[in-house]
C-alpha cells in the first residue's frame, strides 16, 4: 500500500488554515515558499535526522593537504582513511581535531598516511584538511559520512522530495507556525502553533534515531585506587 503524501500546494493551504487563514494570491505562494526555506534552514540547527547523513569517498593526491566537500555539506560526523581495495581494503580511524590543536602544529608539511583532519566550516563552503599530508607511497581515499543541506526552493513550488513522509506533518505544523508569526492579527495563535510543531517535530526525530544497539561497561575506579 503506498504511503500518500501531499504535494506541496496542498501542504502550503493546510499550514495556511492551521493559522487561520486562506491562501488566495500569488503572494500568499511566495511568502509560503520563502518560509519553508527557513524552516528547512533551521531543522539542519537542530541536530542529526538521519534523513540527511550521507555516505561518499573522496579520491586523496599526495602532497595535497587541503580538500573541498560537495556543496551542500553541513558537516562531517565520521570519517577513515581507506588504502587498497577488495579484500586488502583497510580503514584507519582518523582524529577530527579543532582549529587550535591544528594552528600549532609546527610541521603542517609533513607527508605520510593521514591521521588526523580539521574541518572548517565555512559561510559557503566546508573544506577538510589532512595532516600529516598524504604521501606518496600508497593510494589514499578519504571514507566518510556526512551531515548534507535540506534541498530549498529557489522558485516555483516544487515537491517534497527532499523530506521523509514521516517529516511531512511536522513540517505543514512548522509552516503554519511560520506564517502566524507573520500575522500581528494571529498573535493569539502562535504560541498554540509553535506547541504543536515542537510536538510533531519530537515524534519524526525520535523516529529518526539510531536503534542499533548501545553496549555500556561500567568504569571501574578500584583498581585505580580511586
Amino acid at each position: 500500500m503506498a504511503v500518500v503524501v501531499p504535494d506541496l500546494p496542498e501542504i502550503f493551504e493546510e499550514a495556511f488554515e492551521r493559522a487561520g487563514l486562506e491562501m488566495k494570491s500569488g503572494y500568499d505562494l511566495k511568502t509560503a515558499r520563502r518560509s519553508l526555506n527557513l524552516l528547512l534552514l533551521e531543522w539542519q540547527n537542530r541536530g542529526l535526522n538521519l534523513f540527511t547523513v550521507d555516505a561518499g569517498t573522496l579520491s586523496l593526491t599526495a602532497g595535497t593537504a587541503t580538500y573541498t566537500m560537495p556543496t551542500d555539506t553541513i558537516d562531517l560526523i565520521e570519517h577513515q582513511i581507506r588504502t587498497g581495495t577488495g579484500t586488502n581494503q583497510i580503514d584507519y580511524s582518523i582524529e577530527r581535531i579543532s582549529v587550535s590543536t591544528y594552528a600549532q602544529q609546527s610541521s603542517k608539511n609533513t607527508q605520510g598516511r593521514p591521521s588526523q583532519i580539521f574541518v572548517e566550516r565555512l559561510a559557503t563552503e566546508t573544506k577538510v584538511t589532512l595532516w600529516p599530508v598524504p604521501d606518496g607511497t600508497d593510494t589514499y581515499t578519504l571514507s566518510y559520512y556526512r551531515l548534507k543541506g535540506i534541498d530549498c526552493l529557489s522558485s516555483g513550488v516544487g515537491t517534497t522530495a527532499a523530506v521523509p513522509p514521516r517529516f511531512i506533518p511536522c513540517l505543514a505544523s512548522g509552516l503554519a507556525y511560520y506564517i502566524a508569526m507573520k500575522k500581528p492579527e494571529l498573535a493569539g495563535r502562535v504560541s498554540p502553533l509553535k506547541q504543536e510543531y515542537e510536538y510533531q517535530f519530537e515524534l519524526a526525530a525520535g523516529e529518526d534515531t539510531e536503534t542499533a544497539s548501545i553496549k555500556f561497561v561500567p568504569y571501574d575506579t578500584f583498581m585505580l585506587g580511586g
